[in-house]
């Protein structure tokens, strides 16, 4: 199955950096949603996951909060 990672970051979190160059370090294909950008998206996300700070990244339908390498790799696994 292809894994679905989706990075939700602004242009000004060192965090959201973090987990993007994780991602490209491991060669781990996401889509990156700048929240700064995107309102809607930013919206979207809020009411989904009551989170408003970033980065949150999706994967395969589950919720990683913050720079959190171990758990996206577990979240790969499964």
């Amino acid at each position: 199955m292809q894994n679905q990672v989706t990075v939700y970051s602004t242009t000004t979190c060192p965090y959201c950096d973090m987990m993007k160059n994780f991602l490209d370090q491991q060669n781990i294909p996401y889509t990156n949603v700048d929240v700064q950008k995107d309102p809607i998206a930013a919206k979207r996300l809020v009411e989904t996951t009551g989170q408003m700070g970033v980065p949150q990244t999706n994967v395969n339908g589950q919720w990683v909060l913050g720079f959190d390498p171990n758990r996206v790799m577990e979240l790969l696994q499964k």
